[in-house]
């Protein structure tokens, strides 16, 4: 799973290491303190005591921030997923769906603000960008692997393109999405699962 090659990074020098640390202990702190949305860059700088210059050559956004504080997290994430399908690879696909989404969805509610974080690049939420988060893309294709599958079970019917059905879906537990049916419409967790089954697995 690409999952777990979100990062491979060389060794790093100790000076780099010690202020790659006190960087995401500093954004750990202020994240958790009053939202990623409200926190800038150089308020990171400033509480980690270091140059505005050092911060950025090495995180050239708050995204890429929130992504390397989060990532051991999306790799245990993609472990149980494949620990999952490997126990349940006999299950219809719709039922595998059902079940990678169901894990998913526990993870947003854990990891809420960081995930959150990484959705918030301008290169990842910009309708004009194709760049996207590994998270999304591995879900993608997951997603498109599992539709391809039930569309073949549909031959001779007319069926949305599978890669578009992962967009759509995507789309719907993007922040905005999943927070609006949470807050608003007050779904449970549970509620939201429910409703998306309905929506994309026939």
């Amino acid at each position: 799973m690409n999952g777990k090659d979100i990062d491979r990074a060389r060794p790093e020098r100790r000076d780099a290491a010690e202020n790659r640390q006190r960087i995401l202990n500093t954004a750990l702190k202020l994240f958790e303190q009053n939202g990623v949305e409200q926190v800038s860059m150089n308020q990171i700088a400033a509480e980690a005591q270091i140059g505005p210059g050092t911060l950025y050559r090495r995180y050239r956004n708050k995204s890429e921030l929130c992504l390397d504080l989060i990532k051991d997290n999306i790799v245990l994430l993609f472990d149980i997923i494949d620990e999952y399908l490997e126990k349940n690879r006999n299950d219809p696909p719709g039922q595998r769906l059902k079940g990678i989404l169901h894990l998913f969805i526990r993870f947003r509610e854990k990891r809420a603000q960081l995930i959150s974080g990484v959705e918030e690049s301008p290169a990842t939420n910009s309708l004009k960008s194709s760049k996207r988060s590994p998270l999304h893309e591995d879900l993608h294709q997951l997603f498109v692997a599992l539709f391809d599958e039930m569309n073949a079970d549909k031959q001779g019917h007319n069926h949305p393109n599978s890669s578009f059905k992962a967009d759509m879906l995507l789309v719907a537990l993007s922040k905005d999405s999943y927070l609006f049916q949470r807050h608003v419409r007050d779904y449970t967790p549970e509620m939201f699962l429910e409703q998306l089954c309905l929506t994309f697995i026939d």
